[in-house]
């Protein structure tokens, strides 16, 4: 697949610090302040990947990480499309990539931002789960040329760390009767859905798209598209998931039972398992009180997901004489801000003379971190930096196929 134009040359990341490692980083800048730390051609090769095994066309989740280093570098992998939730997305996709492919995915949308997106930037899908939100965007569009994707509501996955359907999606009878509005006004109908986000579930898909076949039949409309939203997973520490191939593999079997025509088209919405291995952030030490830490950044920061998600990220100590211990044992991690919430929900395991004034290089904190981080307190970092080697988890897997290699 075609990178586009604004990522082909590779401008963007080229004006970026670059570092060999965390380490040249602390040594060349010795900050006392976070850094995300991008490597981009993680983030590519993850797109390509995700490219190659989905049976359709990958449009990349903006919300999910819309730093422009992040876009350029996944453009670079291949994406070419993108599902936006915003005006200001709409604006930032078609100004910066104008040969991108736009789809407008929030089932709720401000008539200014239907406006915005239809007539100065091409947009020509929208989601919609109600007959009001197709209404409005019929009257702010005239109407013409529309690809109008309805969302359906699909259950709770068991697997998933937020059920999204809690806030979206028609009941089955709604979304057919929707669809036949909106093929009865002229436009072009699809369907799409969303499993929830980390799933863990391959089946989740398959199950989602049976759903998808109900509709079909109750409307008697055969759609020009089929979006089987995000929610593909990673695998944080500790948490086992099934590969990728799982999951393309229900999809596959989901599709066949449905059973559409060549013409229509497949698409998925990957946020989280495109970016999240891409970035680790690099944190300093402020102060320690026996098993306890204080760091630059925390849970109003870059690391609020861990709230919900609960997970433990790997982290590397980075110290500028090397001379860190191999015993480890867990610390709990407090956040920069007066807050007393502003804690990590998990502990981090680390070396047993971990100090004040080291550095910690928190791993997979790609996905949803620069994008929620907040002002709260004055505390807000959005440097940014690119590093060359191998990832802290990438590191740790392959000391473990040598050692097992070994055995």
């Amino acid at each position: 697949m075609q990178c586009l134009e604004t990522a082909q040359n590779g401008s963007l990341l080229k004006q970026f610090p670059r570092f060999s490692d965390a380490l040249s980083l602390v040594e060349t800048l010795k900050p006392d302040y976070s850094i995300y730390c991008l490597r981009p051609q993680i983030l590519a090769d993850t797109a390509k990947r995700f490219i190659e095994l989905f049976p359709g066309k990958v449009m990349y989740a903006v919300k999910c990480n819309p730093h422009p280093l992040v876009l350029d570098a996944l453009c670079q992998g291949g994406i070419n499309r993108f599902d936006v939730a915003s005006a200001s997305e709409v604006a930032q996709i078609g100004d910066t990539y104008p040969n991108a492919q736009i789809y407008f995915m929030h089932p709720v949308k401000s008539r200014p931002a239907i406006r915005m997106a239809y007539w100065e930037y091409g947009v020509r899908h929208f989601a919609v789960d109600h007959y009001n939100e197709l209404q409005k965007i019929l009257e702010e569009t005239g109407g013409k040329d529309l690809t109008i994707v309805v969302r359906i509501k699909t259950p709770p996955s068991e697997g998933s760390l937020y059920h999204l359907a809690k806030k979206f999606g028609a009941e089955t009878v709604a979304a057919a009767n929707l669809m036949q509005q909106a093929a009865k006004v002229g436009c072009k109908v699809g369907i799409t859905f969303h499993v929830g986000s980390q799933c863990i579930e391959p089946q989740a898909y398959s199950k989602a798209l049976d759903m998808v076949g109900e509709v079909m039949e109750i409307s008697g409309i055969q759609p020009v598209c089929i979006d089987v939203g995000g929610g593909f997973p990673v695998a944080y520490p500790g948490i086992d998931i099934p590969p990728l191939e799982d999951y393309m593999t229900e999809i596959e079997r989901g599709l066949e039972r449905v059973n559409p025509t060549p013409e229509v088209e497949i698409f998925a919405e990957p946020g989280r398992a495109l970016v999240a291995a891409g970035c680790s952030l690099l944190t300093h030490v402020q102060l320690r009180k026996q098993e306890q830490l204080f760091i630059n950044d925390g849970v109003y920061g870059a690391l609020s997901e861990l709230l919900d998600s609960k997970n433990s990220l790997l982290t590397k100590v980075v110290r500028l004489d090397g001379s860190v211990s191999k015993e480890v044992k867990e610390f709990s991690v407090c956040g920069v801000t007066c807050d007393s919430t502003d804690m990590l929900p998990s502990p981090l395991c680390l070396p047993v003379d971990v100090k004040e004034g080291d550095w910690l290089e928190i791993d997979h904190v790609g996905a949803y971190s620069n994008a929620l981080s907040t002002k709260f307190n004055g505390f807000c970092s959005d440097a940014f930096a690119i590093l060359d080697n191998a990832p802290p988890s990438l590191v740790e897997q392959s000391q473990q196929v040598l050692v097992a290699a070994t055995n």
